[in-house]
C-alpha cells in the first residue's frame, strides 16, 4: 500500500471547487460522465462511468472532502481528504489519498493529476 499527496491550484474560488467536487450536475459538466454523488456522509458516490466508487465520509463546505475508496476486496480502508485553501490565483488543492494498492499506485497517481484535477482545471479555465 502506498500514499500520495499533491497540490493543485485551480484558478475558481473555494466555493466553486468545491460545487464542483460535490455537485452531481457540476461533476457531469467538467468530467462529460454520469456521476452520483451526495454531501450526505455514509451515502455512496460513482463518477467516470463507475470507475471511481467509494462512500462519502465528511464534509465540510468549501473547505474539505472525506471519502473512502473502493479497490476491490482490500481490507485497508483507501482514503481521500482534499483540503481546499483560498489563494491569489483561485483555490490552493491539497490531496492526501493513502492506502492505494501498489498495483494501482501509478495510475491512480496519474488520474489525479491528468485526469480529475487537470479537467477540473481545464473546466475552470476555460469558464473564466
Amino acid at each position: 500500500m502506498k500514499n500520495f499527496k499533491s497540490y493543485f491550484i485551480i484558478p475558481a474560488l473555494p466555493s466553486d471547487v468545491y460545487a464542483a467536487l460535490t455537485n452531481p450536475v457540476t461533476i457531469q459538466l467538467w468530467t462529460g460522465e454520469e456521476a452520483i454523488m451526495s454531501t450526505q456522509p455514509g451515502s455512496e458516490f460513482s463518477m467516470w462511468d463507475g470507475s471511481i466508487t467509494g462512500k462519502n465520509i465528511e464534509f465540510e463546505e468549501n473547505k474539505k472532502v472525506v471519502q473512502q475508496w473502493y479497490f476491490g476486496d482490500q481490507e485497508e480502508v483507501s482514503l481521500v481528504t482534499i483540503k481546499l485553501h483560498p489563494h491569489k490565483h483561485g483555490t490552493s488543492v491539497e490531496l492526501l489519498h493513502t492506502n492505494i494498492p501498489d498495483d494501482a499506485f501509478d495510475d491512480i497517481t496519474e488520474g489525479w493529476e491528468e485526469a480529475y484535477f487537470g479537467e477540473l482545471e481545464e473546466f475552470f479555465e476555460v469558464e473564466s
